[in-house]
């Protein structure tokens, strides 16, 4: 049941050895087991007289009988993984390839080229390569092995290869002729609802990450006023002494609230933040993946309409519409499979993290509430003592 790794693999958590990534690939309910290992670590950073980058430890283990060695080491920057994306987008126009970090994050989160940033995108990339590692197609490309194998100069080497200036501007200048036909004739009502139903996702999933964010904004004001605030009542009680004791407890729950709090954002910034923001670049993939499937009858009924009109030789068109047909026939299927897999995965990750996000919630009001009924509890044992000895003659 290959539903089974893709569930397993997509889990928030990101392992940060092979052998860790070989323990969690082990299924409890599957009799196979992954056959291709990666891991992305060990970030250095590189300065040039031109430019200053960052290069990741890209490690490969596998028992494919394809790969010359069973074990990997290579050294990529972004630019690269850059590379391998516009690759598989070509090789494979009708499946969802996995969305890659953006090269400049939001404004106002983290700086470029901090720990923080690092780490981020160092976790997105070695998320990127095990859903290709994932995938019953993508994971067999060339230049998916080739990225996991080729030293830098090899992999160099191989990317001159590649389509030349004027065949990719051939290839821009149809796709763009191509979009503005206008919409398909005689669409699949499948793909109509497809279209439909990513309009809506693209909506809503824009919406909860804008949320996110801004709620993740607030709490972090929230924090940083609460580390002020615990301290205040430390200093008030060197000059009250009949309250002092009262004064440092609640310092005391302050503060102990204060790392709660900063628990439960270290939490939505590694798993709520990360997975919304992928599916808000996982619906700009698929609109484009449909736009592709689009172009595709769209240049077979232009085909028909122009032999129906006889406008050229009805022998070559009949051939070039036979091939159509069967590009066509080959992306629809592709694609149906890849969009019921893709939903099943989406749903599995919004149901993970929407029930992590409730757990953290959880957690950290239960933490909180202990921590004041502890306090008040003390509060209330103290004043009855000062009764009692009151009371006594």
């Amino acid at each position: 049941d290959t539903s089974l790794a893709e569930v397993n693999s997509f889990s928030p958590s990101m392992p940060i050895s092979p052998s860790s990534m070989i323990n969690q690939y082990k299924f409890e309910d599957g009799p196979e087991l992954r056959d291709l290992f990666i891991t992305v670590d060990d970030p250095e950073s590189h300065i040039t007289a031109i430019e200053t980058f960052i290069t990741y430890r890209v490690v490969t283990k596998t028992s494919r009988g394809e790969f010359d060695s069973s074990e990997y080491e290579v050294r990529r920057r972004y630019q690269d993984f850059l590379w391998l994306k516009s690759k598989l987008e070509e090789a494979h126009p009708t499946l969802i390839i996995p969305p890659l970090p953006e090269k400049f994050i939001m404004k106002g989160m983290v700086e470029r080229f901090s720990d923080e940033f690092i780490e981020t995108r160092r976790k997105a990339l070695h998320k990127f390569l095990n859903r290709i590692a994932d995938h019953p197609t993508l994971t067999f490309n060339e230049d998916f092995k080739i990225f996991l194998t080729a030293q830098a100069w090899e992999l160099s080497s191989h990317k001159k290869q590649g389509p030349g200036l004027l065949s990719r501007m051939g290839q821009t200048v149809r796709a763009v002729a191509s979009s503005v036909r206008g919409a398909v004739k005689n669409r699949p009502e499948v793909f109509t609802e497809m279209n439909d139903y990513m309009e809506t996702f693209s909506q809503k999933i824009n919406l909860l990450d804008k949320i996110a964010h801004r709620i993740y904004k607030e709490e972090r004001d929230y924090f940083n006023e609460m580390k002020e605030y615990g301290p205040i009542h430390t200093l008030w009680s060197a000059s009250e002494e009949d309250v002092a004791d009262s004064l440092k407890g609640v310092a005391s729950c302050i503060d102990r609230c204060c790392k709660a709090t900063e628990k439960r954002m270290a939490g939505l910034s590694e798993n709520l933040l990360p997975i919304l923001h992928e599916y808000v670049l996982y619906s700009e993939i698929l609109m484009g993946v449909l736009k592709r499937r689009d172009q595709i009858q769209g240049e077979l009924d232009s085909k028909v309409d122009a032999l129906a009109n006889k406008k050229t030789e009805k022998d070559l068109f009949s051939e070039e519409i036979g091939k159509l047909e069967d590009k066509l026939e080959r992306a629809n299927n592709a694609l149906k499979v890849d969009w019921d897999r893709w939903k099943q995965n989406m749903q599995c990750d919004m149901r993970s993290t929407f029930t992590n996000v409730a757990e953290n919630n959880l957690r950290y009001y239960e933490e909180c509430l202990a921590t004041w009924e502890s306090f008040l509890a003390s509060q209330t044992v103290d004043l009855h003592v000062e009764e009692d000895s009151e009371d006594r003659p």
